[in-house]
């Protein structure tokens, strides 16, 4: 942001000089700069995650919660509701252990109650675990010389038992549960481990367990990365940033309900883009914010995220107190609630009367909008002349219309970005917990695993059965892959 250049002196004699109306013009000139960057600066600070798209995390301890936001309270009681299945932890017809505790004398007359029958028998069970260690299985293959040729023979060692001493694939699964997907840093999954299994494992292992994970479960994620080049499905993308050995990346999504692909890059927009080849190849439905540098991609069907626009409208809304704003929020909620009443009704499309009359009523709120904020006036320089908030998203609304709508036109598209978002949350969470990404190959490992733990979730599949198989050489593959390799295990 370039700093406000007041008059100098000789300007302002000069403006004296020429009279009143000359004072009163530089007087404006100077002033009506300083009013637009007061303007912006406390846009700024008035922006929190409910009316922007900034973090929660941004918002910090002195910003008061609104008391307007998207989420409406639901007049719902906390905790479990009405005909919810529940998970109480329940008796078992046959527990692994039983413990009989015997009367011995009678709590009144202290009479001995040894020999006497018990008349039944009052049942508690308790869930624990036994104490932890690590089982340690010595496998011995024989050494046998040939009597007839002297051949020196060897039994064949099981997969995967490939050094003299080593870490078995569940410990291995569990290692990197703890760092990749709970987000515990190396030290303290080492030490977790160390702990609870009294065996010491070091952040050397971790790293090269990560490695190798990572490895196993690159042709998974390469095959995910082409189905979402050719899926039917709405593929969802976003961005965010990061530090990778202290220099600003990018950590891109591209996700389905059933897949996820994340790619770390040094660039954010159109390189990036090219590089990682999902966009550049995709001429399905695409759901994304309103970066720009997706407009690069036109052979896509583009969808903008609305719950995007709601925030920005509600932010116009509080600050600027413009109507039409409010009114254009009501407008693609009661659209949304449209769409998702036919489809619970079983229909693929909303009547076309009705598609018109919610078009009609787009362009009738946005010329509202643009009759309370027109374009500023031009102002002799070059490059682009800044606007207002409202203008700026006017003329996105306008421009984009079809995008912004799409979800009313075709039922397959959401009426937000939220999946990618999702997506990359535990991405964020992960940079809070460790600051950033030592090493461009642990960023890389990282993306790997994440990558398949997220299509693993999506899928259903314990997170832990999922590391199981990639630690074994036998990684997950959902069942949506259009070819799925054999087995080389």
């Amino acid at each position: 942001m370039d700093p406000i250049r007041l008059p100098s002196e000789d300007e302002i004699r000069s403006a004296y000089k020429q009279g009143e109306e000359a004072v009163i013009a530089l007087f404006y000139t100077t002033f009506q700069a300083f009013a637009q960057r007061l303007q912006l600066l406390e846009d700024r600070l008035a922006k929190t995650s409910r009316t922007s798209s900034q973090p929660p995390s941004s918002d910090g301890l002195k910003k008061k919660p609104t008391k307007r936001g998207l989420r409406k309270p639901s007049g719902k009681k906390s905790g479990g509701q009405p005909g919810h299945e529940g998970h109480t932890l329940k008796a078992v017809a046959e527990p692994d252990q039983v413990q009989v505790h015997r009367v011995k004398c009678c709590m009144g007359c202290q009479a001995d109650l040894a020999a006497v029958a018990a008349d039944g028998l009052e049942k508690r069970q308790v869930f624990d675990l036994p104490p932890q260690r690590l089982v340690v299985t010595e496998h011995q293959a024989e050494l046998k010389t040939c009597p007839h040729c002297r051949q020196a023979n060897r039994a064949a060692f099981p997969a995967g038992v490939n050094q003299p001493v080593q870490y078995g694939p569940e410990i291995r699964a569990q290692a990197v549960y703890f760092n990749q997907y709970q987000h515990i840093p190396l030290a303290r999954t080492c030490e977790i481990l160390s702990e609870v299994y009294a065996s010491p494992f070091s952040q050397a292992t971790l790293l090269a367990v990560c490695e190798q994970v990572a490895e196993a479960v690159t042709p998974v994620d390469e095959a995910v990365r082409a189905q979402l080049v050719e899926t039917e499905e709405p593929v969802h993308l976003d961005e965010t940033g990061g530090r990778v050995d202290g220099r600003l990346h990018w950590l891109h999504v591209a996700g389905t309900a059933q897949l996820t692909h994340l790619e770390m890059h040094a660039k954010r927009g159109q390189l990036a883009h090219q590089d990682i080849g999902i966009l550049p190849q995709r001429t399905g439905w695409v759901v994304r914010d309103g970066y720009r540098s997706y407009d690069q991609f036109p052979q896509a069907r583009q969808a903008l995220c609305n719950a995007h626009h709601l925030r920005e409208l509600l932010f116009l809304e509080e600050r600027y107190q413009q109507p039409w704003a409010a009114d254009l929020s009501k407008l693609l909620l009661q659209i949304k609630q449209a769409v998702e009443d036919a489809r619970s009704a079983g229909k693929t499309a909303l009547p076309a009367e009705q598609i018109l009359a919610f078009e009609q009523r787009f362009t009738e709120l946005i010329g509202l909008g643009c009759q309370a904020n027109p374009p500023p006036p031009p102002t002799g320089r070059r490059g682009r002349v800044k606007q207002s908030p409202a203008r700026n998203l006017l003329d996105r609304l306008q421009k984009q219309q079809a995008a912004v709508l799409a979800f009313m036109h075709d039922f397959k598209v959401p009426f937000d970005n939220s999946l990618a978002e999702r997506d990359l949350r535990m991405v964020k969470l992960q940079q809070k917990v460790s600051g950033c990404f030592r090493t461009e190959q642990g960023a890389r490992n990282f993306c790997r695993i994440r990558s398949y733990i997220s299509t693993a979730r999506k899928n259903g599949v314990r997170i832990l059965d999922a590391l199981r198989k990639a630690v074994l050489g036998e990684p997950y593959y959902p069942p949506c892959l259009v070819a799925q390799p054999a087995s080389t295990g």
